[in-house]
């Protein structure tokens, strides 16, 4: 509130103002000497000296000076929610609540513009997203799909910098979506006015307020996703279904509503088809849906928070496997088998079926090289003649004849083709120090996988202590556990504590199933005794001998950016001779042990999405990582990205006309992270997104391309919550100064706009001394002063 001063500006009449009360007062006490009580002549006395020295005040003319904002010179800001959220109906309201506020701002229905008007300058805006200017209000469609109050906010501070804004008056419900518990800084700014729009109360609507994705790589594992459902209102009974994008029903359930709560929830499937996809989870009431068609309105609030797009990403292979064996064996042979069955991998095998011989020097010819006995018997030329000095390989499953010609990869770029190792009863001594150096990097800095099986010649027996291999293995490869000389006897096969934890290393749904299975197992014969595992390492699964011990079987690892993992059982081929569901429990823990070898081992292009913070038009920044052959970071490389938007039957966003196209982007290198390439991209409507980077290096050859899915609900934060947000609008109000209008009352909101401080002020005065209000009192004084003489008897 302005303060009022009084002013005196004819004090020089003060000694004869001052002359004539003494005079007066000295004739008054001198009439009421006498003449009845004390108390009587007292009250008279005083009556008549108001009046008296009331009319000797106006000699000195006095005048009432206060401060006001100056007409003209101020700025008010209105500013109006344009969100999807004020298209909800309260309560007994036919209308909602963005009618009722467009008939608030219309000025043909409002007299409190035009008094507004009087005082100051209006600017007007609209908001959701992102702030606007509107020359009038009549542009509010309420198709916005976020408030953003607090960008808002903001946004109103800096565009009226060093301007002389005298006041903010806004009308929301108060649901913001770019606030999440703590709201910005807003000093700077004036007096923040928020109007209410809607009214609190029982809202009858059922909202998906949360959704999320938990998905594994491994065979049979199902996608789960987990939703909260927000129920308020009278609601019994809930229909809650996935659907694809041609409308079928995935995966359907009744649930019983909570009455005004929150309902967790979890629906459990299988994709059809590896690689990104996207559902639709629709949450509706049943008794709605068991209507006849003909029955269209809901009694809900909105539909719009009914129903989310979820994006699942299952990966997409063919993940490549190298399997290098010291000897044909049955290991191999039901681990291929098992991975055939799984069209996302394929393995290639090199495995020796001859050792290589002493090398031995055949007594010839000066420069021969074969054997003299086969002289004159076909072509005898050191590049054709066999070479008993080294090992005899055989190559199955390869792409082509030139996979894996030279034996095992001697360069980066041969052997970072494959996404895992696993070797089998070979010897540290066949690899060369190079190739040996090569593996180790490929799990290290390449990202791969590597397993280790039992047999007669890994591990320990194999020489593989204090050598890059076995720096890689995740158990202690040293002698000091001495090999018993008898053998262990049957062993029995147990998971542990972190292998019931892992989807990959179970294959039942329940504890007690899992349970049944393990000991329906058969005993193994063949295990390599390690003295134990090294300390990141985490153990899946033990066996137990004859004697009761309880050795390590199956132990993983991370190691660098890879991972690796150590089977110490050499006859796991014994579990799949017992019968055919065995066989079949065996195939499938091969190919769900090959699929975690392979899970998260970067690719040559790899592409990432993540939403950037605290942005309120939901951008999201994409990422492209590019290598090359030798999984170096690639510069210099274009990168383009086909964003193509994935629409549901049904959904709001659905245009009329064809689908929407591909939207083509280009990301630019990063400044923080060699080899990395990032675009930001907005969504302008609720759909699943796929993206699509294609990578070409500086000569301008394709060095690959990869997928990533995301799905966007523009409106998810909008409707999360539909009744008005009263709290955070008086907290707006206090930390600005400013008070909360409530609907009905803004009348009067022009009149406490002119009683609040502004930038620009202007004195006013006004006299006092010819004002009826002193010639009033006076006469009041005189009257009230005869009419208790009279009602005395008193002359």
């Amino acid at each position: 509130m302005t303060m009022a001063t009084l002013l005196f500006p004819g004090l020089p009449w003060l000694p004869v103002v001052i002359a004539f009360i003494a005079v007066t007062g000295a004739i008054l006490a001198w009439s009421y000497r006498s003449g009845g009580s004390f108390a009587r002549r007292i009250t008279l006395a005083t009556l008549k000296s108001v009046a008296v020295i009331t009319l000797a005040l106006c000699l000195l003319e006095p005048l009432l000076a206060r401060q006001r904002p100056k007409p003209g010179a101020n700025l008010v800001a209105l500013v109006a929610d344009n969100s999807q959220g004020l298209t909800v109906h309260d309560p007994g309201e036919s209308r909602s609540r963005g009618d009722l506020l467009r008939d608030s701002l219309d000025p043909t229905r409002s007299p409190w513009l035009q008094s507004l008007d009087e005082g100051f300058q209006i600017r007007r805006f609209i908001f959701d997203s992102r702030l606007q200017s509107v020359r009038d209000f009549g542009e509010l469609d309420f198709n916005g799909n976020a408030s953003a109050i607090g960008h808002t906010l903001t946004s109103l501070r800096d565009r009226f910098r060093g301007r002389p804004l005298a006041g903010v008056v806004l009308f929301t419900d108060g649901n913001a979506t770019d606030l999440h518990g703590t709201l910005p800084d807003l000093t700077g700014l004036p007096p923040v006015h928020p109007v209410l729009v809607g009214k609190p109360g029982a809202i009858r609507d059922i909202a998906l307020q949360r959704a999320a994705v938990t998905q594994t790589a491994f065979e049979d594992a199902p996608v789960s996703a987990q939703f909260d459902i927000a129920v308020a209102g009278p609601v019994r009974q809930l229909d809650a279904r996935i659907i694809d994008r041609a409308g079928r029903v995935v995966v359907a359930t009744n649930l019983s509503s909570p009455r005004d709560g929150t309902l967790p929830a979890r629906f459990q499937w299988r994709p059809e088809k590896p690689g990104v996809s996207f559902v639709q989870l629709q949450v509706r009431d049943a008794e709605e849906l068991r209507r006849p068609s003909t029955v269209t309105n809901s009694a809900e609030a909105t539909l719009a928070n009914n129903s989310r797009i979820l994006a699942v990403d299952r990966g997409r292979g063919p993940y490549r496997i190298l399997y290098v064996g010291g000897r044909p064996n049955w290991e191999f042979k039901f681990l291929n088998r098992a991975l055939q069955a799984d069209d996302q991998l394929q393995m290639s095998a090199l495995i020796r079926i001859a050792r290589r011989e002493p090398k031995f020097e055949f007594k010839g010819r000066s420069g021969e090289t074969g054997n003299p006995l086969f002289r004159g018997f076909g072509d005898q030329s050191r590049e054709t003649t066999e070479r008993y000095d080294q090992p005899i390989l055989t190559r199955l499953n390869t792409r082509d004849a030139a996979e894996l010609a030279g034996g095992f990869p001697r360069t980066a770029a041969e052997l970072y083709a494959y996404h895992a190792v696993i070797l089998d009863d070979l010897e540290a001594a066949f690899f060369a120090p190079v190739q040996a150096q090569l593996l180790q990097k490929f799990v290290s800095e390449r990202g791969g996988g590597l397993l280790m099986l039992g047999g007669m010649e890994c591990f320990q027996e194999g020489g593989y202590d204090r050598t890059p291999v076995g720096e890689v293995l995740p158990v202690h490869l040293d002698r000091s556990i001495p090999t018993p000389d008898t053998a262990p006897g049957p062993l029995r096969w147990q998971l542990a504590r972190d292998g019931l934890l892992q989807p990959w290393a179970r294959l039942r749904d329940t504890l007690p199933d899992e349970q049944s299975r393990i000991a329906a197992m058969p005993s193994f014969e063949v295990l390599n005794r390690v003295r134990g595992l090294k300390p990141a390492a985490s153990l899946i699964a033990t066996v137990t001998d004859s004697g009761g011990a309880e050795l390590p079987a199956l132990a993983t690892q991370r190691f660098g950016k890879g991972r690796s993992a150590a089977l110490l059982v050499g006859d796991l081929w014994r579990w799949g001779m017992k019968d055919a569901a065995a066989h079949a429990d065996m195939d499938k823990a091969w190919r769900q042990l090959a699929r975690w070898l392979v899970t998260d081992v970067p690719n040559r292009v790899d592409v990432s999405v993540e939403p950037v913070a605290n942005d309120p038009n939901g951008a999201m920044r994409l990422q492209v990582r590019a290598r090359d052959e030798s999984f170096q970071p690639l510069d210099n490389a274009a990168v383009s990205l086909a964003i193509q938007p994935i629409l549901f039957p049904g959904s709001a966003s659905t245009p009329s006309t064809n689908a929407p196209q591909a939207i083509r982007i280009s990301a630019e290198p990063s400044a923080d992270e060699p080899g990395l390439y990032e675009a930001t991209f907005i969504p302008r409507i609720t759909a699943g997104f796929l993206a699509t980077a294609s990578v070409t290096n500086a000569l301008g050859a394709p060095s690959g391309t990869s997928e990533a899915g995301w799905s966007s609900d523009l409106a998810a934060e909008e409707f999360a919550s539909l009744s008005p947000n009263l709290p955070l609008l008086t907290e707006i109000a206090r930390r600005t100064g400013g008070e909360v209008i409530p609907a009905g009352a803004l009348n009067q909101l022009a009149e406490r706009l002119k009683a609040t401080p502004a930038p620009v002020m202007e004195t006013v005065t006004e006299p006092l001394w010819n004002t009826p209000v002193l010639f009033i009192i006076a006469l009041a004084a005189l009257l009230a002063e005869w009419g208790l003489r009279r009602s005395q008897g008193l002359p």
